[in-house]
C-alpha cells in the first residue's frame, strides 16, 4: 500500500464528514451562480431565463444612469473612512490598554468594547436612532451646552461621517483584539533595554512598539483593500432614509430598491455583477501585495 492509500484509510472519515458542507457551499454558493445571466436579458418573471436576451444592455443604461457616479463615490468614500477609521482606533485603544498594569481591569475593558460586535446592526440602529435623534441623549446634551441641535441621519453632509464613527463603535473592539496579540508578542527584553538607554514609554512606543506592530497594520490595511466597495448594507440600511441618498446611498443599498422594491431584476443583478467583478479584482490585488510587502500568503 502506497503512502497516499494508506494516509486516505487512516483519514476517510475525515473526508467523509467534508461531503456536507461541500454540497451546501454547491447548492448555495455556486449554483445561484446561473442567475447572472439574468444581468445580460430583458428579464421577465413570466419568461424566466428565457426572456429576451439583450447582451450588455443593462450595463450601458447602469453606466448611463445619472447617479452612478454618485453611487460610486458615495460607497469609496464610506469604505475608505471606514478602514482608516478601523485601523487608527483599534491601534490606539490597544496600545492604551496595554498600558493599563492590572489584569483584571484590562480584562475588563476588553470585554466592554468587544460586546457591541456581537449585536445585529438591527438592534444597533434602533439603539443609535434613539441617541442621535433631535430629543436624544447626543442632542440634548448638546442643546444643554448651549449648541444647536445636530441632524445626525437626516443632513446630507453629517450622514456619512456617523455612520463611520457608528460603525467604528461597533467594530473596534475585535481589531483590538488582534493587535493586543500582536503587542503580546513583542519581545520584553527589547524594553528592558530602552529602559536601561533611558527612553521613557513615550520613546519605547515610538520606536519599539510601533514599528513591531507596523507589519500586522501593514497587512490588515493590505488586505481591508477588497471591501472598498463594501461600504455596509446592513448597517446604512437600517439608518439611512430618502433624505440622505445623496451621500448614504451605496451600491448595495442600489440593488436592494431596484431588486426588491421595483422588480428591475435585470438591473439589480448588473450592478451586483459589476460590484463583485472590480471586488475580485481588488481581493486578488490586495493578496498579491500582502505577499509582496507583508509576507502574507492565503496559498
Amino acid at each position: 500500500m502506497n503512502k497516499v492509500a494508506k494516509r486516505f484509510s487512516m483519514e476517510w472519515p475525515l473526508h467523509v464528514l467534508l461531503i456536507p458542507p461541500l454540497v451546501m457551499v454547491g447548492i448555495f454558493s455556486y449554483g445561484p451562480l446561473y442567475g447572472l445571466v439574468i444581468a445580460f436579458q430583458k428579464y421577465n418573471v413570466a419568461l424566466g431565463f428565457s426572456s429576451p436576451w439583450i447582451g450588455l444592455g443593462n450595463f450601458e443604461r447602469l453606466v448611463n444612469q445619472p447617479n452612478f457616479s454618485q453611487l460610486i463615490y458615495n460607497t469609496v468614500f464610506i469604505a475608505v473612512m471606514k478602514i482608516v477609521a478601523g485601523i487608527v482606533v483599534p491601534v490606539t485603544f490597544s496600545l492604551l490598554l496595554n498600558e493599563i498594569i492590572r489584569t483584571s481591569v484590562k480584562r475588563v475593558f476588553q470585554t466592554i468594547i468587544y460586546i457591541p460586535n456581537f449585536i445585529s446592526w438591527i438592534i444597533m440602529a434602533g439603539i443609535f436612532m434613539d441617541i442621535l435623534s433631535a430629543n436624544g441623549v447626543i442632542n440634548t446634551l448638546i442643546t444643554s451646552l448651549g449648541g444647536n441641535a445636530v441632524n445626525f441621519l437626516g443632513d446630507a453632509t453629517i450622514f456619512p461621517y456617523t455612520i463611520v464613527v457608528t460603525d467604528v463603535w461597533k467594530s473596534f473592539g475585535f481589531g483590538t483584539v488582534i493587535y493586543l496579540a500582536t503587542l503580546t508578542s513583542i519581545d520584553p527584553g527589547l524594553y528592558e533595554a530602552a529602559v536601561v538607554d533611558g527612553a521613557k514609554r513615550w520613546k519605547q512606543t515610538i520606536h519599539i512598539t510601533l514599528p513591531m506592530m507596523a507589519p500586522i497594520i501593514t497587512l490588515m490595511s493590505i488586505l481591508s483593500l477588497g471591501n472598498i466597495l463594501n461600504a455596509g448594507f446592513d448597517q446604512i440600511f437600517n439608518m439611512y432614509s430618502p433624505i440622505v441618498y445623496t451621500s448614504g446611498d451605496i451600491i448595495d443599498t442600489y440593488v436592494y430598491r431596484l431588486g426588491i422594491e421595483k422588480a428591475q431584476y435585470s438591473m439589480a443583478t448588473a450592478v451586483g455583477m459589476f460590484k463583485s467583478v472590480v471586488s475580485c479584482i481588488l481581493i486578488s490585488t490586495s493578496y498579491v501585495l500582502a505577499d509582496k510587502l507583508a509576507g502574507y500568503r492565503v496559498f
